[in-house]
């Protein structure tokens, strides 16, 4: 190489799609990095697909200049971006790109100056930025570039530098994070970077890269729901309405009203302030839920929907009659509220609808949305203000990624990490609020909402002092493992008692598509007969991976 002290946009691309095209080889391995021994672990694919989200850009240039590279490279992964880590090597490299783009030419003090750049743009975007993480290897880097780049005789030896710091930071990631050295791993989202790294010195070096692998995303997927079976609709009518108190409503009260509603129907939802009770349920007899309402106070807001009719009624509908009535909705002025909501699985995606969502984003745990999927349903919601519910800590700086780049309409992102916590606020969202208003209750709804996750494990290890091995039954709490065992029911018992308190009121039990009614049911009245002071709620969710998602409220 003739000049080894700069790089031009040429360089620099080849060291982009380089550094995609060795993180896209190594991403199943970063994946078994996850600290949970989990079926899902995601950050070598969140990072892959974020990458190559903007891989596939810049690989369409013919003759980038900095600038147009640079374009593409950050609008690519912003829009591309999956997960935290995803989302936080977006940040990195569009702070990055930010420092280059009107340069001509690239040295080491510019390429120090950009990273530098980089690193400080992610951090911005993490609201609480922990140590021994991605965050942590970029900024090693991005100091060590900014130590060699005066004195660095070459590019080269910059690079090499760079990468070496960057590989012992790595390192020592798990005397950083306890629970990475009890884990026994380093951390999956600084690995990918490295990787990245890896790769682009490959390219600086003139190693070839297959270009052909740089193909557009495919289009984003949306849950659809399947038509229940005419038979199995046991009740009829989908029952809303809400109760202006003439006076507060003693706990006792509400009690015996949910039982009430509990013998006329299912599906019941019901939470109450001091003003107000917002009822759902589903029952043959409306008549006797809006008498037995009125005893209370006034009614607002009464909606009954036919739901043996509503079956037929998809039955018959056909895309293009779907595709008028989408054509016809997009010029009706905007409505007030909308929702957006992530979910995966059958049931749960039903519960969202019947709640009000308007607009399901097929993912969660097995495969984290991007950022532009995030935007495609802010496009196909017609409203003023939109509520997104991420319903996992994985989602949600993508979800506000979203927000960022959207500029005709107000978004609100309600930081929901589980779906329990999303059916919670979307529960007690209320017309009459404004967004900030909402966005208070809904908080302070998912704060009392812990949720606890059945599934197995991929592979033998040791966490929050628990031994591990491949194939057990795990509970997985809010905050660490809560139970381990061979027996998906006792593992779900165990969880449960680790998560109640005094103050439980509600056991909410949403079983997995690789779980039998009968099964779920025996744990629903295992449940009960513990906890006669709760009441157990048991609902099909239909998610894969999880036997079983567990709420306590």
């Amino acid at each position: 190489m003739v000049n080894n002290k700069t790089i031009d946009a040429k360089i620099l691309s080849r060291m982009f799609l380089a550094g995609a095209k060795n993180l896209e080889a190594k991403k199943e391995w970063i994946n078994e990095l996850n600290v949970f021994p989990v079926p899902d672990g995601d950050t070598g694919t969140n990072m892959t697909l974020t990458i190559m989200s903007a891989a596939s850009e810049v690989g369409a240039l013919t003759d980038p200049d900095m600038e147009t590279l640079a374009k593409a490279i950050s609008s690519g992964s912003l829009r591309g971006a999956r997960g935290n880590s995803g989302v936080i090597l977006s940040q990195l490299l569009r702070g990055f790109t930010r420092g280059v783009r009107k340069l001509n030419d690239l040295d080491a003090p510019a390429i120090a100056a950009a990273m530098e750049r980089g690193v400080e743009t992610a951090y911005k975007a993490v609201m609480k930025p922990k140590e021994g993480t991605i965050l942590t290897v970029a900024r090693a880097a991005a100091d060590r570039a900014a130590e060699l780049a005066d004195t660095a005789e070459d590019l080269e030896s910059f690079f090499d530098g760079i990468f070496q710091h960057a590989e012992e930071t790595l390192a020592r990631t798990p005397e950083m994070l306890p629970v990475l050295k009890e884990a026994g791993v380093v951390d999956s989202g600084g690995q990918g970077l490295l990787e990245v790294f890896r790769g682009a010195i490959d390219g600086y070096h003139g190693k070839e890269v297959d270009y052909s692998q740089f193909e557009a995303s495919a289009a984003p997927k949306v849950t659809k729901i399947s038509p229940q079976a005419e038979a199995d609709i046991k009740f009829g009518y989908c029952t809303e309405f809400i109760i202006l108190l003439e006076k507060p409503l003693p706990q006792e009260e509400i009690n015996r009203f949910r039982e009430f509603l509990d013998s006329i129907g299912d599906s019941i939802v019901l939470v109450a302030d001091d003003e107000i009770v917002k009822v759902h349920v589903h029952t043959n007899h409306p008549g006797q839920a809006f008498e037995r309402a009125l005893t209370y106070g006034q009614l607002s807001r009464m909606k009954i929907d036919n739901m043996r009719e509503e079956h037929q009624e998809k039955l018959i509908k056909d895309a293009e009659k779907l595709a008028r009535e989408q054509a016809e909705k997009e010029k009706e002025p905007p409505k007030e509220n909308g929702f957006i909501s992530v979910s995966v699985g059958e049931g749960l995606s039903q519960i969202f609808r019947e709640l009000g969502v308007d607009y399901l984003i097929e993912g969660g745990q097995t495969m984290n949305p991007s950022t532009e999927d995030m935007l495609n349903a802010i496009e196909k919601v017609n409203a003023k203000t939109i509520y997104i519910f991420p319903n996992n800590k994985n989602i949600i700086l993508a979800a506000n990624q979203a927000r960022d780049l959207t500029e005709d309409k107000e978004i609100i992102v309600v930081p929901t990490k589980t779906i329990p916590q999303g059916i919670s606020a979307m529960i007690s969202f209320v017309p009459e609020k404004n967004g900030e208003e909402n966005l208070a209750s809904m908080t302070e709804a998912i704060s009392r909402v812990k949720t606890g996750q059945v599934t197995y494990a991929v592979r033998d290890t040791r966490i929050d002092d628990k031994e591990i091995h491949e194939g057990d039954i795990m509970g997985i709490g809010d905050a660490g493992i809560l139970a381990v065992g061979k027996e998906r029911l006792q593992v779900a018992e165990d969880m449960v008692a680790e998560m109640i308190d005094e103050e439980a009121e509600i056991i909410s039990v949403y079983y997995g598509e690789d779980v039998s009614e009968a099964d779920a049911e025996a744990l629903s009245d295992a449940l009960a007969e513990k906890y006669p002071e709760c009441e157990v709620e048991l609902n099909q969710g239909g998610q894969p991976i999880y036997y079983y998602l567990i709420s306590v409220e």
